[in-house]
């Protein structure tokens, strides 16, 4: 049956029936329909059908257009996003409005200090203007990207006090005006063949897609670090980290590619990786030479690097006594980071941590060793963090 069969079938049937028929088809042959006369154009004008066209397609439960300004119904919310990105493909903006949109919802629930740094989109004209300063032509996602958020600004206004100064960036924990520019330097912007639809796809947006599915899935959170609060990128999920527990304490331990600071051509510090390390004492009281003891004072953390079951490097650090008492009542891990290279890959590190238990506030015991599993150190399969 034509499109021409099709609408005047639609004529001949009755207000239920159309309406039905109506309420299944996309925006575009909605908009067909309503030329063909005043019945048609009634049924395909109401909001009803254009606010499903909006919550489905782009996750709206008001009539508000790109700029978040209220429309005067769905159906004018509809357009105005149609025609704000009318010289991209649909289902390109479609998923860069999916990927902030999930982004914002994490940050509302999880961190919702960042959500006011977040700048209002690029227009076409910054974007022309970026790519003549970089010389460089971006991709169409990178440039979709840009339009829905022009990555971060942090005040440095002084009456918003320390937690403007104190508070982390979204993107990695940076302390600056930062926006989604570093992105050009690093490599992100690639465009990659997608295996299953053969679309040409974004390495940025892939990159943007997985950092936030990570944040769904509690792979990276939110973490505090003194005074200061920011999303940290070291996994904290066994599949991805390594945990260790013993009776009296617990430790977790992982490790990231440093790709900026690796030099592949290089012959001994080939591979660059920051670790980081977390300790805990359990929150039952353990007994040392049959007395109790609820803290301790971490004295030494010994780790061992192998490249390939092969010892290549150790790293051997003197806490500093009067700094580092932990307690097992107050939830507070001690957090030990770092930086260490490997000659070749596969490779691996692993040590402990010792302590000495502590009883009415001064140092008691004998010391007690606590494993640092076994991380492994190979480069990203896919994404670099």
């Amino acid at each position: 049956m034509s499109k021409k069969q099709s609408l005047t079938y639609l004529e001949s049937l009755g207000h239920l029936e159309t309406d039905i028929i109506i309420s299944k088809l996309n925006p575009s042959d909605v908009a067909s329909v309503a030329c063909v006369n005043t019945h048609l154009k009634s049924l395909a004008y109401d909001d009803s059908i254009w606010s499903s066209f909006c919550k489905q397609q782009l996750n709206l439960s008001s009539p508000i257009d790109p700029q978040g300004n209220l429309c005067p119904s769905f159906k004018a919310a509809y357009g105005a996003w149609r025609e704000a990105y009318s010289m991209y493909p649909w289902p390109l903006v479609r998923r860069v409005n999916n990927v902030w949109g999930r982004i914002r919802s994490w940050l509302t629930d999880n961190f919702s200090a960042v959500l006011p740094t977040l700048r209002k989109g690029a227009s076409e004209d910054d974007l022309n203007q970026l790519e003549e300063s970089l010389n460089v032509k971006l991709p169409l996602p990178t440039r979709v990207l840009y339009r829905f958020c022009d990555g971060q600004e942090l005040s440095n206004d002084e009456s918003m006090g320390r937690v403007w100064r104190n508070l982390c960036g979204l993107l990695g924990g940076t302390k600056n005006s930062v926006s989604l520019m570093p992105c050009v330097s690093n490599g992100l912007i690639t465009t990659e063949q997608d295996s299953e639809s053969g679309s040409k796809q974004d390495g940025m947006l892939l990159w943007l897609e997985e950092y936030v599915r990570r944040l769904e899935m509690g792979f990276i959170r939110p973490r505090q670090e003194g005074n200061i609060r920011s999303i940290s990128l070291f996994p904290e999920e066994p599949s991805l980290c390594s945990v260790a527990t013993t009776s009296v304490g617990q430790s977790s331990s992982c490790a990231l590619f440093l790709p900026d600071l690796s030099e592949l051509k290089k012959e001994t510090e080939k591979y660059v990786f920051a670790y980081k390390i977390r300790f805990s004492l359990k929150p039952e009281r353990y007994v040392d030479y049959g007395r109790f003891s609820d803290s301790g004072v971490l004295i030494q953390l010994h780790l061992i690097i192998k490249s390939n079951e092969n010892v290549v490097g150790e790293i051997n650090e003197q806490a500093m006594i009067d700094k580092l008492i932990i307690r097992a009542d107050d939830g507070v891990e001690f957090v030990c980071l770092g930086r260490m290279s490997c000659p070749t890959l596969p490779g691996s590190v692993e040590g402990s941590l010792t302590f000495i238990p502590t009883r009415m506030g001064g140092v008691r015991g004998n010391p007690i060793m606590i494993e640092v599993a076994k991380v492994p150190l190979l480069l990203p399969a896919d994404y670099i963090f």
